[in-house]
């Protein structure tokens, strides 16, 4: 494992696993929201988003974790090692919400981009509700479509992330 991505649902755990993997492992994690939020929650125009990412593509050792549909095909393309966490919908909805008890108006998730406060928002609320069913069904084929291919490990639980990263430690 040298290029790993990590997908799943807001609230699933994803920085949190990169940040533990990065550390059993030693390998570069970058955070994709870092990258591509702005102060005050600004998006990153898609040419400059692609830019980016095609860089951060070009290291020869990664963790990445983020969603970003308009940049998964690419960042799977040149990952060994895909992992999905499948956590259920209202462990990812508590998450969420403590994390913004957590950070409440503070910049302080070293995961997020400068500027970006955690706040609640119902936008983003209404995404983690409906990620499976909307986001599911496409992250699905894709993985199918790599199965053979790419090393494709699907996570169910926080308990299942651990043992994971105690595999890796060894």
């Amino acid at each position: 494992m040298n290029k790993i991505c990590i997908v799943g649902c807001g609230g699933s755990g994803k920085s949190t696993l990169s940040r533990k993997l990065g550390e059993a492992t030693g390998i570069p994690v970058y955070h994709l929201d870092v990258y591509y939020w702005k102060p005050g929650w600004k998006e990153t125009e898609d040419v400059e988003w692609k830019e980016t990412v095609h860089t951060l593509l070009q290291n020869e050792k990664w963790i990445m974790d983020g969603n970003f549909n308009s940049t998964q095909e690419i960042r799977f393309a040149e990952a060994d090692t895909i992992i999905f966490l499948d956590i259920p919908t209202y462990k990812c909805v508590y998450n969420a919400v403590k994390r913004v008890f957590i950070y409440n108006k503070k910049n302080m998730r070293p995961d997020m981009a400068e500027g970006c406060n955690e706040k609640f928002d119902w936008k983003f609320y209404k995404w983690i509700l409906t990620y499976k069913k909307k986001h599911g069904k496409i992250l699905s084929e894709r993985l199918e479509k790599l199965k053979g291919n790419k090393d494709i490990i699907i996570l169910k639980s926080f308990k299942e992330m651990d043992e994971f990263v105690k595999r890796m430690n060894r």
